[in-house]
């Protein structure tokens, strides 16, 4: 046992580098191209979950059934939240034409889509002008400013919780909402659910296409090309610094404002720092844990980077442990611990730190691969 332990830890160190040798990157491309496609398969099942519960609550609307949409509204946020680090490369979700903005925009505007306290009128669904279906609702989605959202994860975590008035938790959204006679235009307000609900599954839907095995898809052309390793490295590093670290935590600690957290709703925004951050260790180790259990491994940049210095990947297979485990440690609800003074405020500032330091080991990772100038800034 000592003999298997020290040689555990060798490794983990960088002195063992034959099998990462081995590993080529058309090897890491294409293992790359098989855990996209299963994070985002996953990400669809948990949609269409949803959409099913969606489906039973509008029917025959009941507490028991806003429950269940919530929960799997929670459940299907895991899988997709891990899907945020194959972003910010233009690839199918956002690049031109992609559904990125139609399917996670925030922050959101919720007056846009529904009353909210002091309007009682206020929203697309108080307006009976206007026509609620996929076509519509794409439409409206973002026009005339970047917080009119009428789409996607957070349109829909909206129209379940309701606006967060509960320093103590999350939005206390009533099922009476959706019941004719006990709230006006609730008819509306049900078909808005249902429609956002399947539009959300459609767009979840065309991206995992795209990255289907065996197709004349984009997948097919990004595993051929070896400067895609760029690609997949500079997205990791984006959303690690540029994006969670900045716009998703950074900007909340200093505005401390609920409007500036991911899932103000819901209060789920500190399960959206976990989820992100293990999309990116995914990532990097080319391991992912599947919804059924399972789990999908194969060549990684991380074999690729110990190959030529192994005390590098070690380093930055450290700093992602490193990260989720601070991750892990934030509470809920995210827009009481962002409140200076508040005991739990650290615990963010944490995070931020370790996200940051795992920039830095990116970087450095990028440099032994040879790739100089590794941005991990928002792209403008």
């Amino acid at each position: 046992m000592r003999i298997k332990s020290l040689l555990v830890a060798l490794a983990a160190l960088g002195y063992f580098t034959t099998a990462s040798a081995q590993v080529k990157p058309a090897d890491v491309l294409n293992h790359y191209g098989d855990l996209v496609y299963a994070n985002y398969s996953d990400a669809l099942t948990g949609a269409q979950a949803l959409q099913k519960a969606v489906n039973d609550f509008v029917a025959t609307p009941s507490d028991a059934g806003l429950q269940a949409a919530r929960k799997a509204w929670l459940d299907a946020r895991e899988w997709y939240g891990q899907t945020e680090a194959f972003r910010f490369y233009g690839g199918p979700i956002d690049g031109k034409n992609g559904p990125e903005g139609q399917i996670n925009a925030w922050p959101m505007d919720e007056a846009y889509v529904d009353s909210v306290e002091g309007k009682a009128g206020a929203g697309i669904i108080n307006n009976r002008k206007l026509g609620i279906s996929k076509k519509s609702l794409a439409a409206l989605n973002e026009k005339d400013g970047e917080e009119n959202i009428a789409t996607g994860w957070h349109a829909i975590e909206f129209l379940l919780w309701g606006q967060d008035l509960n320093a103590a938790g999350p939005g206390k959204r009533a099922y009476t909402d959706f019941v004719d006679g006990q709230s006006p235009n609730a008819d509306r307000r049900r078909q808005y659910l249902k429609v956002v609900t399947d539009l959300l599954v459609d767009d979840i839907g065309s991206v995992t296409k795209a990255w289907a095995p065996k197709a004349k898809n984009y997948r097919a052309n990004f595993v051929r090309n070896q400067a895609n390793l760029t690609k997949m490295i500079s997205a990791i590093g984006i959303l690690t610094r540029g994006e969670l670290a900045g716009e998703r935590i950074e900007v909340a600690l200093d505005s401390q404002s609920q409007e500036d957290e991911h899932s103000c709703f819901a209060d789920n925004t500190h399960r959206d720092i976990v989820a992100n951050a293990v999309g990116i260790r995914n990532v990097w180790r080319g391991e992912y844990k599947r919804a059924d259990g399972s789990t999908l491994a194969g060549a990684s940049l991380r074999d690729l980077v110990a190959a030529k210095d192994g005390a590098v990947a070690s380093k930055v297979d450290g700093q992602m442990d490193a990260t989720v485990k601070a991750a892990e440690a934030v509470p809920a609800p995210f827009d009481q611990a962002i409140l200076k003074g508040n005991a739990n405020r650290p615990q963010v500032e944490a995070v931020v730190s370790a996200l940051k330091t795992q920039a830095t080991g990116l970087v450095e990772a990028a440099s032994v691969l040879g790739i100089k100038r590794l941005n991990t800034a928002l792209p403008e």
